[in-house]
């Protein structure tokens, strides 16, 4: 019997032990056992759940438990945080199934010696009213939201307080889904109407061609999107491929392109003419470009590996330069929660890198031409600060202007962040070669 707690479990052993991405650990997890929709639901919102809240759990666990949380096993400890997740922040399971549960895990384990201390804690646990620090102190929001201290500091230097915490509040929601209409094959009167046919909620948001999707699951499977009538692309993305301002007939160049999901947008714009390159440093995920191309038809795409750190005069001159590079990724957290327990070390050499790739990609500008600097991160460190360089360093490049109806108006850069249209944290800045 397929125990989805246990799969959770597994999942999340295997996230902190070999630091994979979540969304391709607990797929792996799922898809290699015959399950129910019903109990991958339930694994789901338990893995991410805890990943999202380690550190609330952590700090729930050393009010409660004897042992210094270092000493405990490692698959007592994550069925601890999975027991008290399910007693703190879902409140359909019933305190019972919660406790009794996570003890037989733990029971029939090569830890079952720790299940009378999980059964203990998890029952004082149940008998009180457990509750989070409220107040506003760095160490107190890092303990309510379950974000490492460093880089609450970080976004409190950079944004002020009332914005930061906005941000960590948005952090602990569910993100929405988004998809962008292949507008080559569709539109979005069509394809909203096509997903309300199979029981699909879709609406058209702020940016043309982007829509909202409500219950699309196993997404794979679905015929309209093996009908290349859609890619699923957060808001953000799409507001980056818009900002780039494509026109048919240009040559195009996007820098770091894997998994291809901005020059699919950016190839719909140029009406699948002209000339797209897109580029990655890693062969084996050229597939990923090439498959969605092949899928959405789109037949402007050229995909090739590419260093985007080195210069490489084969490639000549281009109208558009789309530059997304490598960042902290501190902007999707909500997708991806274990991103934001990065340490300050792991990201400190990473704007050495955005900036060499960045110094790069403006040579291959024609004059007049136009490129786009993207991060999926709110660090200013590794968004203006980066820009700041550039222009002090190339003084045949300037600021460009972003005009997107309804989003912005004759600026320069733009910094999304969830509050404002639902999208991912993103960073966009323009320029242009004089």
């Amino acid at each position: 019997m397929i125990n989805p707690r246990k799969i959770a479990v597994q999942a999340l052993l295997q996230v902190d032990q070999s630091e994979g991405y979540s969304n391709l650990v607990l797929d792996a997890a799922v898809k290699s056992k015959e399950i129910s929709q019903r109990d991958k639901a339930l694994a789901t919102a338990l893995f991410y759940g805890v990943l999202e809240r380690k550190i609330s759990l952590d700090y729930i666990i050393s009010q409660y438990a004897k042992n210094d949380i270092r000493k405990i096993p490692p698959f007592t400890l994550e069925c601890l945080r999975l027991g008290i997740y399910q007693l703190k922040f879902m409140d359909k399971i019933p305190d019972s199934a919660a406790v009794n549960e996570t003890v037989k895990l733990v029971k029939d384990s090569r830890e079952k010696y720790a299940s009378g201390f999980v059964n203990a804690v998890l029952r004082n646990i149940q008998r009180n009213d457990i509750r989070l620090p409220e107040d506003n102190s760095v160490n107190s929001l890092s303990i309510k939201y379950s974000c490492p201290v460093w880089l609450i500091e970080s976004l409190i230097a950079d944004y002020g307080l009332e914005r930061a915490i906005a941000f960590l509040e948005d952090s602990l929601k569910s993100p929405p889904q988004y998809i962008r209409v292949n507008t080559l094959l569709s539109n979005e009167n069509e394809l909203i109407k096509e997903f309300e046919n199979i029981g699909i909620t879709a609406e058209g948001k702020v940016l043309p061609g982007a829509l909202c999707v409500r219950g699309l699951q196993n997404i794979e499977y679905s015929h309209l999107f093996n009908s290349g009538l859609f890619h699923v692309q957060d808001l953000s993305s799409q507001i980056c491929a818009a900002a780039l301002d494509c026109k048919p007939g240009q040559r195009v160049l996007d820098l770091c392109a894997a998994p291809g999901g901005k020059s699919f947008t950016i190839a719909q714009h140029m009406n699948n003419t002209g000339e797209l390159i897109s580029c990655d440093l890693h062969q084996n995920r050229l597939g990923l470009i090439k498959e969605g191309a092949k899928r959405l038809k789109l037949s402007n795409i050229k995909v090739l590996q590419n260093d985007a750190t080195q210069f490489n005069p084969a490639f000549g001159e281009f109208d558009r330069v789309l530059c997304d590079v490598p960042c902290s990724g501190f902007g999707i957290i909500r997708r991806k929660p274990e991103i934001k327990y990065k340490s300050r070390e792991d990201v400190d050499g990473i704007c050495d890198i955005q900036y060499k790739i960045l110094s790069n990609a403006v040579k291959y500008l024609i004059k007049g031409g136009r490129l786009i600097y993207s991060t999926c991160t709110l660090r200013k460190a590794e968004n203006e600060q980066v820009c700041e360089k550039l222009l002090g360093q190339c003084p045949d490049i300037e600021y460009d202007s972003i005009s997107i109806e309804g989003i912005a108006k004759g600026i320069s850069s733009i910094t999304l962040f969830p509050e404002m249209f639902g999208s991912d944290g993103f960073f966009i800045a323009a320029f242009k070669r004089i």
